[in-house]
């Protein structure tokens, strides 16, 4: 697997993909591929949430469960896909609830990159995925290093705002120091949660966090 990261991030991870879950894990996904199963993202776009986004930059962490599983949307960001690619439900529902709390247009297009390159990591909690099998890559090893990722950025920074959205962002809670960052909790975007997500003032209580230590805040609209 052709492993990009960002060079601020890469004295952590390096270490990380020495441990022996994670040679287990590229061992599965390398089997796997060698068996023609198709695979999302591409391989150089497993670990596209750390090359967007910033180690010195990082200032808010928005946790998924697995990429999109359908041909040609998954980009290695939670929740976001390319340009030219339908918006997806949950993205659609994030959109309206930034629409709700700024007033912004809905934007024409669901690709998130202008956030990470503000400071958000948008990092799932299983980097990848079986074409049209969601969560085909559970518990083969993602877990544990989403886990560890966080728990890393919550030992070594200060300040960041997490965001976590369904049960599976939620039990990376334990991973966090609550006493150093916020924590931000709801339901899943999914439509599946009947609309539990709407309502919860997660943009602008995360900007007002930020601003409160005199970070810059986000700038949610997308254009």
């Amino acid at each position: 697997m052709n492993l990009i990261i960002e060079s601020d991030w890469k004295n952590y991870l390096s270490s990380e993909f020495e441990q022996s879950y994670f040679k287990k894990l590229l061992a599965l996904l390398e089997k796997q591929k060698a068996e023609n199963t198709v695979i999302y993202p591409a391989s150089e776009l497993v670990f596209n949430a750390f090359e967007k986004c910033r180690y010195d930059t990082l200032k808010v962490i928005i946790v998924g469960q697995d990429p999109y599983h359908n041909p040609n949307e998954a980009m290695g960001m939670s929740f976001s896909v390319p340009k030219h690619i339908r918006i997806p439900p949950s993205l659609l529902n994030i959109f309206k609830e930034i629409k709700t709390q700024y007033g912004f247009e809905l934007p024409k297009h669901g690709d998130l990159t202008s956030w990470a390159q503000q400071g958000v990591l948008l990092l799932n909690s299983v980097l990848t995925v079986e074409k049209n099998k969601p969560s085909s890559h559970r518990n083969l090893g993602w877990e544990i290093f989403s886990d560890h990722v966080i728990q890393y950025i919550s030992e070594s920074k200060e300040h960041l705002v997490f965001l976590l959205w369904g049960n599976a962002a939620k039990a990376k809670k334990t991973q966090i120091d609550i006493s150093k960052h916020l924590i931000l909790e709801c339901a899943h975007p999914s439509p599946l949660a009947r609309g539990a997500f709407f309502g919860n003032n997660h943009f602008i209580l995360c900007n007002e966090f930020l601003k409160n230590k005199n970070l810059n805040e986000i700038d949610w609209q997308i254009i």
